[in-house]
């Protein structure tokens, strides 16, 4: 190889490093401003005029709806009313609920899903139809709630009367291998790219969400469409959250590592299919997977396979680093942060066969009903 050919060689290779460092080490800087961005809720006692109805869509939930419901219970009288809506369960759903003794608990039937709806999203429109009180806290039923959630989560609302909507992502309970190396991508998105301190709640494009746990004021559910608006979205906390702020309201992305936690999924199986049944509207979206691959294959893998020169060793330290700090802040393992590489490997294949399968017209199968990818 000639001289000007080497230098070119060389030259090309210390401009990849660079760019490749800066896509490490750009979310580590934006994650230490946004550990501080997104703050918890407040331990103080909200108002005690403030009603709230929990809402609960459950189908197939037998395993796990008592303890939901005990968890809800002890959040005490500021709980109004607790509905259970029960989406045509083949299993005893419906019977384990009718064993809780409370005189706040309703049970309600859901009706058949229309052409079009998300069978979530069906359910949590149901609910609310139905809830007699000023805000509406929607919860999966495998999420668990600390004693005091509902309190600090109406107090987050009175820090800033102009919010209403609040949303968090619970702590994210990871037993299997596929749970813990996939899951606490989670937070490792909304800490690493989300520029949470230019967020001033309004802007649609800037919302963030959790359908796993959102608070609502009624009102402002209701005048924005509710989830009539977003029947559809499969991201349901997230689209809900965008329909509130283009209707002129405020939303809040809070940390709830300390408020709720949940196992989403149980098994690989689940989390896989899980993952590719909201791919498109997430990462894998026609514009979107070009970009998140970029920045995840650049800043968190290929400078884990290159050749470790000074840049490379940086941008590997700033990958893991950034992987530390929302491990340490939301109580993940250590062993997700030294499996990050792969685990960040296995999320974009999850994303690129979403996509494929969504050019095929394959749809994936989640609790009986199947769903476009």
């Amino acid at each position: 190889m000639s001289p000007a050919m080497r230098a070119i060689e060389v030259k090309t290779r210390q401009r990849a490093e660079i760019a490749l460092t800066t896509l490490a080490v750009f979310p580590l800087v934006l994650g230490l401003f946004n550990l501080r961005a997104l703050s918890r809720a407040p331990r103080r006692a909200p108002r005690e005029d403030e009603g709230v109805s929990v809402l609960i869509p459950a189908r197939n939930e037998a395993g796990q709806i008592k303890e939901a419901l005990a968890a809800i219970i002890a959040n005490g009288p500021i709980v109004r009313e607790i509905i259970v809506l029960d989406d045509h369960s083949s299993d005893d759903t419906v019977a384990r609920i009718r064993e809780v003794r409370d005189e706040r608990i309703r049970i309600v039937s859901g009706e058949d899903l229309p052409l079009g709806w998300c069978g979530k999203s069906h359910a949590c429109a149901q609910l609310a139809r139905q809830a007699r009180h000023g805000w509406l806290l929607f919860l999966d039923a495998d999420v668990r709630l600390a004693p005091e959630a509902v309190a600090r989560l109406m107090a987050v609302t009175e820090e800033q009367e102009t919010i209403a909507f609040v949303s968090g992502v619970p702590h994210q309970e990871t037993h299997s291998f596929f749970e813990w190396l996939l899951l606490p991508f989670i937070n490792v998105l909304l800490f690493g790219y989300l520029p949470l301190p230019l967020d001033k709640g309004r802007s649609s494009g800037l919302a963030a969400a959790c359908g796993q746990l959102v608070l609502v004021k009624a009102q402002a559910y209701h005048d924005a469409g509710g989830h009539e608006a977003i029947g559809s979205r499969l991201h349901d906390g997230l689209a809900l959250a965008r329909s509130l702020r283009q209707h002129g309201f405020s939303t809040r992305l809070i940390d709830a590592t300390d408020l709720a936690h949940c196992r989403m999924y149980r098994n690989a199986g689940e989390v896989y299919t899980g993952l590719m049944k909201n791919a498109v509207e997430g990462l894998a979206g026609p514009v979107a997977l070009p970009v998140w691959t970029t920045l995840l294959a650049g800043g968190h893998i290929l400078p884990f396979l290159l050749h470790a020169s000074p840049l490379m060793k940086v941008a590997r330290a700033a990958s893991l680093a950034l992987r530390l700090l929302v491990a340490l802040r939301c109580r993940q393992g250590v062993l997700t942060v030294l499996f990050s590489p792969l685990g960040t490997l296995l999320l974009l294949w999850i994303q690129f066969h979403a996509r494929l399968r969504h050019m095929t017209g394959r749809p994936v199968t989640w609790k009986g009903r199947l769903y476009e990818t």
